[in-house]
């Protein structure tokens, strides 16, 4: 674990990475199931946080 955390504190490699990309059939799959799974679903918060990351990545090009 103190591995992780010290990764964690590295400098930021000077690449970014690479975003998905997801068709709206994929998009639209995704809403319906999450619509069904509820909003405080683990799911859904995990699905949140997966959000801030593509946004900074896309803050990273």
């Amino acid at each position: 674990m103190a591995t992780s955390l010290l990764a964690a504190c590295a400098p930021a490699s000077s690449s970014c990475p690479p975003a998905v990309s997801y068709d709206r059939e994929t998009l639209a799959q995704v809403a319906d199931e999450l619509d069904r799974l509820g909003p405080n679903s683990a799911t859904a918060r995990l699905l949140a946080d997966y959000g801030v990351l593509r946004a900074q990545v896309r803050a990273c090009r």
